[in-house]
């Protein structure tokens, strides 16, 4: 399988997984909320595919398309948001907050880039090889806290890459009606470089991320990668309120699955897409079919 299948078929993974959980929500099988990465699957997999095996992932209450890109097991994670033993946390992390190997998700804006800081010094004063990689979205620029975690992590030169996946609207807020200024200024006032990109090619995406990863591990020291980015769900289950012809005109511009398919022969498409419809199809059955989380014990 050439390189380029490979990124096909783990977006590919991503996208029906995610279709899966926003067609059976309708029919009760999750409880909760789920947010999914529906148009962003190439951030995921053009940065996470960089990283080596002792890097550090945080991510944020958008995490399925990360846990999968990282190599996370898609029956796992469907047990985990149905609430089963079998989930990734046993049931009892759901779609926001899961971990498994170096991957971590938290739900809360904000909060995981000073952990995220923290945990890269850890790695830094530790004399390991790790680097850590933290994803938010422009939503995020909103909170306090992650200023001053710019502060420090440049302060004291942490091995971090700061991943925003600026997808342009805050649940419905357009970030043009909430953020101000510059984004990629902002990184820039504390002595972070940021690289800003418009695309939704992978392979782009990948090769940029390749080499600001290579800078973080052999610098010590913070970089920026800024992905505009256009996410064609909803917010959540069913809150999107731009017009359905504006979310159409994306997918027709924007979808990374597409713009990939077309520099592959046909004959590789189908079998790829045959293959992962089969994949997804017995990771929900046998996970529908797994016992329910133990909840004694829980606060």
């Amino acid at each position: 399988m050439t390189l380029e299948e490979e990124y096909l078929r783990d977006m590919l993974r991503i996208r029906r997984f995610e279709e899966t959980v926003l067609e059976e929500f309708k029919r009760g099988v999750f409880s909760g909320t789920t947010h999914t990465s529906l148009g962003q699957e190439a951030n995921a997999v053009g940065v996470i595919r960089q990283m080596l095996a002792d890097d550090i992932i945080l991510t944020n209450h958008r995490c399925h398309g990360h846990f999968l890109a990282y190599g996370g097991d898609m029956r796992a994670l469907f047990a985990e948001l149905m609430g089963r033993q079998t989930g990734v946390c046993a049931g009892r992390g759901g779609s926001q907050h899961i971990h498994w190997k170096n991957l971590y998700s938290n739900g809360v804006q904000g909060g995981i880039v000073p952990i995220a800081v923290g945990m890269a010094l850890a790695e830094k004063q530790k004399k390991s090889e790790a680097a850590v990689t933290v994803f938010i979205g422009d939503g995020t620029f909103g909170e306090g806290v992650i200023y001053e975690a710019f502060n420090m992590a440049s302060l004291w030169s942490a091995p971090l890459l700061i991943v925003v996946e600026n997808n342009h609207i805050a649940q419905t807020t357009p970030t043009d009606f909430a953020l101000a200024g510059d984004m990629r200024m902002r990184f820039q006032a504390f002595g972070i470089p940021a690289l800003e990109l418009d695309t939704s090619d992978v392979m782009e995406i990948a090769g940029n991320a390749f080499q600001l990863m290579r800078e973080v591990h052999e610098d010590y020291s913070p970089r920026t990668l800024i992905l505009n980015t256009q996410r064609f769900g909803p917010h959540s289950k069913g809150d999107d309120t731009r017009p359905e012809e504006v979310v159409a005109l994306l997918k027709e511009q924007r979808d990374p699955i597409t713009l990939m398919e077309k520099r592959l022969p046909s004959v590789s498409v189908s079998t790829l897409r045959a293959e992962v419809e089969q994949e997804v199809k017995a990771a929900f059955k046998t996970a529908l079919a797994d016992p329910a989380a133990n909840m004694e014990g829980r606060a």
